[in-house]
């Protein structure tokens, strides 16, 4: 039997899908059209925007904020605690249109603007300027979403 837990204090829009092994805590509100995948942790706290994918093992820390039509790949891992163990929690805001891809880790209080890019594997420890694609260990700006774009539509037509 496939188990999810979903906090009867969680609001959640129409359409959402919630796959297998996950976890929807308390205060937390979801906008229609949301894809969650499995094994994805979204503690208490949390708002995501419509239209929004959150990719499989990602975890959502609380006071996160996710905008509209933002996509979050695979294992991603926000961050709330700058300074752990301090207590003093602080959330990652990820705009509209943004992507955050694979396994990309975003400390506490960061914001990645809207329609922004955070490449794979990246830590993102300052926040994210609007349209740009950020990339690395520590991330930085590499180019534009525009040249994102085009790198992306060259691709789908090869």
């Amino acid at each position: 039997m496939v188990t999810n837990f979903i906090s009867e204090k969680a609001k959640i829009g129409q359409n959402v899908q919630i796959w297998h092994f996950s976890y929807v805590g308390d205060d937390v509100e979801i906008g229609d059209n949301v894809k969650i995948g499995s094994l994805v942790h979204i503690d208490y706290n949390v708002k995501i925007g419509e239209n929004t994918k959150i990719e499989g093992q990602a975890y959502i820390p609380p006071l996160s904020r996710i905008g509209k039509n933002a996509f979050i790949g695979p294992a991603v891992v926000l961050t709330n605690d700058p300074y752990p163990m301090c207590n003093k929690l602080r959330g990652v805001t990820i705009e509209d249109n943004a992507i955050i891809g694979a396994r990309a880790v975003i400390k506490a209080g960061v914001t990645v603007g809207k329609n922004s890019v955070v490449a794979m594997g990246s830590v993102v420890t300052r926040d994210v300027p609007e349209n740009s694609v950020v990339i690395g260990s520590p991330a930085t700006i590499r180019f534009s979403r525009d040249e994102y774009d085009k790198k992306q539509r060259k691709w789908k037509e090869s």
